[in-house]
């Protein structure tokens, strides 16, 4: 073996010893010390870069892989999301919203109809949906066949769908059920076949950045707040507020309200911010975080941010962002406005 091949093996055995002493042991500089010192001084500033940027190489490499498995988790989760969207009955397939009026609404595919469904896709006349003290009877027309969980119904009475799971009546590839807003009592019509869910676009998203998951602390309050919730409908519902949740972003605190249900293992958050109208949904977006810990704690993560329900559908009735939750920034995180829908006038659509 040559000299200078005996060189190259010579330090191809440091920078192996050094290796193994600056990852394993607690005192990393002393340990590339007591490496300089075994050997001749022509090899000090070799191996002492080597000390230098062999850890930071290491680091870099355990960002690298937790950033990529982060930005893997939230791409899965953005697959369920679109996943639930798309299902036969998701957001995607609402074809309709009719509030009842007190007493008979008479409901099927003809004109003569109070509640008129598509024509072609079901009989002339289903039936009548009875209003009496906010609740919903539902009478189908003898030799029409409407099915409950597989079961043929001739009279019903429905569940809405703030009584838990509501009652849901099918005929072909329609569907529908009670829901209660306020004072109004109507009935919401799904299609698997809709035109929505048949042409949907997908959804865009800001590029991930772990830099938009952050830490927030939960500061109480005490007795719980009470806030105002705005809705598509022009009425404002009132909701419960646990504390709120501070965080800073790029040097600067902020706060965001939740509201949360007893015994829900999550919060739920309506924010608006800078991006609002022209990159994302006009209304808003929502967020779930989890409850915090026991050093009161918890994460936001904004690239989860979604649209809610109501950029697909003039038939929704969502929620709008609190004044409490108004960010002054623009939250370039989660997901962008929904190309395939231009938002047109609830009430308009409703009728």
């Amino acid at each position: 073996m040559t000299a200078r091949n005996k060189n190259d093996h010579k330090l191809f055995l440091i920078a192996n010893n050094f290796n193994l002493n600056c990852l394993h042991n607690n005192n990393q500089q002393e340990s590339c010390m007591s490496v300089l010192r075994n050997y001749s001084s022509k090899y000090y500033f070799l191996i002492l870069l080597l000390c230098l940027i062999f850890p930071l190489t290491l680091i870099m490499n355990c960002q690298n892989k937790a950033e990529k498995e982060y930005v893997q988790s939230v791409k899965q989760w953005h697959e369920n999301r679109i996943a639930a969207l798309t299902k036969p009955n998701g957001w995607l397939s609402l074809i309709g919203l009719f509030w009842l009026k007190e007493g008979n609404n008479t409901f099927g595919g003809a004109s003569s109809n109070e509640i008129r469904f598509p024509s072609g896709k079901v009989p002339d006349e289903i039936g009548t949906f009875i209003l009496k003290d906010r609740k919903v009877r539902a009478i189908i027309k003898p030799g029409v066949v409407v099915d409950h969980n597989g079961q043929a119904v001739d009279s019903i009475m429905m569940k809405n769908d703030l009584e838990g799971e509501p009652t849901i009546l099918t005929y072909g590839t329609l569907s529908w059920y009670v829901i209660k807003r306020g004072d109004k009592v109507g009935i919401r019509l799904k299609d698997s076949e809709s035109k929505a869910r048949q042409e949907f676009k997908g959804i865009k998203m800001f590029k991930i950045d772990p830099c938009w998951k952050v830490v927030a602390s939960f500061k109480p309050y005490n007795p719980p707040k009470t806030i105002e919730i705005p809705t598509v409908l022009g009425t404002v519902e009132q909701d419960t507020s646990p504390g709120a949740l501070e965080f800073t972003l790029f040097g600067k605190t902020y706060s965001l309200d939740p509201t949360a249900e007893p015994g829900y293992e999550r919060w739920f958050i309506i924010f608006a911010d800078g991006t609002n109208d022209e990159q994302t949904y006009g209304a808003g977006r929502f967020l779930y975080v989890d409850v915090p810990g026991k050093d009161s704690t918890t994460v936001i993560d904004f690239n989860k941010a979604y649209n809610p329900p109501c950029a697909f559908s003039p038939y929704a009735t969502c929620r709008l962002p609190p004044e409490e939750n108004y960010l002054p920034i623009p939250v370039t995180a989660g997901e962008e406005k929904y190309e395939g829908y231009v938002h047109q006038n609830i009430e308009a659509a409703a009728h």
